[in-house]
């Protein structure tokens, strides 16, 4: 579901179809920004990209005309909806059928309330740089008019870093944003409550890693990716103490952000969006309950009768 960030931007998960009538979606992060009047789109969520990761994609809100449902003109594509601009189709899949009428309502609002600035008409740079921390150039965009919407997409350049050294794009990861949202895995021997990908701060290094989460009836486990059959760590649920939204969210400066407190260390943990976390705060929370509560409850009912009869035996 799109959610408002803390800049009070609108930013969502969403695949696109970023080669016309190509049939191939590819999952994006997307920041709909009415300030700049852009609607962008990354590989992932620029907080657990790396610093000076260049966006895939952007385009300009004066230049969006009208965004659909696009059922009809897509029917193999579910939850599909076109954003015209100018002469070209951007088609875009949401998860669900809310979050395909949210994304249009609010694109569609956005849209409306924007005021074509006077130079929006001017053409832009065939090639814009941009400075890095240091001042050194990281990476190039070119500007393409296509129907007469000027669109603009990164050079396949080498990128330069903090420290002088060079970065080649193509070695950026890019395998996860072929993935599917939710992809199962193979059957185990506990039957699977929740899947999906949340981001997770490291132990040692804490830097933020994409992970791909699996949650049974006995654990929560993470991957490096669905793919992958040998999981990273399994948490057991019975060492689990709570899960919770986190309270240091404004100190991390993280959007949906939860934590799984163990006996021996606090996960923190980022969804997608506020739907997620809360979903994912749900799951956990139910299978610690459908694990603990009943069967301790009875036990502990079933060991108080025991000793109260034992009591009035002794007693008599």
């Amino acid at each position: 579901m799109p959610y408002v960030d803390r800049q009070n931007r609108i930013c969502g998960f969403l695949d696109i179809e970023e080669n016309e009538n190509s049939g191939k979606f590819l999952r994006r992060y997307f920041i709909l920004d009415t300030r700049e009047d852009s609607f962008v789109w990354y590989m992932d969520n620029p907080q657990n990209l790396p610093s000076g990761s260049s966006r895939v994609g952007a385009i300009k809100l004066t230049y969006i005309s009208k965004v659909s449902d696009a059922t009809k003109l897509r029917p193999k594509a579910e939850f599909c909806f076109v954003m015209n601009a100018g002469m070209r189709k951007y088609f875009l899949q949401a998860n669900d059928q809310q979050d395909l009428v949210e994304w249009v309502n609010v694109l569609n609002k956005a849209i409306k309330i924007t005021v074509p600035k006077q130079s929006d008409s001017q053409p832009a740079s065939d090639s814009l740089s941009r400075q890095g921390d240091c001042g050194k150039k990281q990476v190039s965009y070119r500007t393409d008019i296509v129907g007469g919407v000027p669109i603009i997409t990164p050079t396949q350049k080498e990128e330069v870093n903090e420290c002088g050294e060079s970065l080649d794009r193509n070695n950026l990861k890019r395998s996860q944003s072929h993935l599917p949202y939710f992809a199962p895995k193979p059957p185990s021997d506990s039957a699977v409550i929740k899947a999906g990908y949340c981001v997770k701060q490291g132990a040692v290094m804490k830097n933020w890693k994409r992970r791909y989460f699996q949650l049974d009836e006995n654990t929560i486990g993470y991957f490096k990716s669905e793919l992958e059959k040998e999981p990273l760590r399994v948490i057991p649920l019975k060492e689990v103490h709570k899960v919770q939204e986190c309270k240091q969210s404004d100190i991390m400066m993280r959007d949906n952000l939860f934590e799984i407190v163990t006996t021996s260390r606090t996960f923190y943990v980022q969804a997608d969006s506020p739907e997620e976390m809360h979903s994912w705060i749900k799951a956990v929370s139910g299978a610690i309950v459908a694990q603990r509560g009943p069967g301790r409850s009875s036990s502990s009912v079933g060991f108080l009768l025991l000793g109260e009869k034992l009591h009035r035996v002794s007693i008599l």
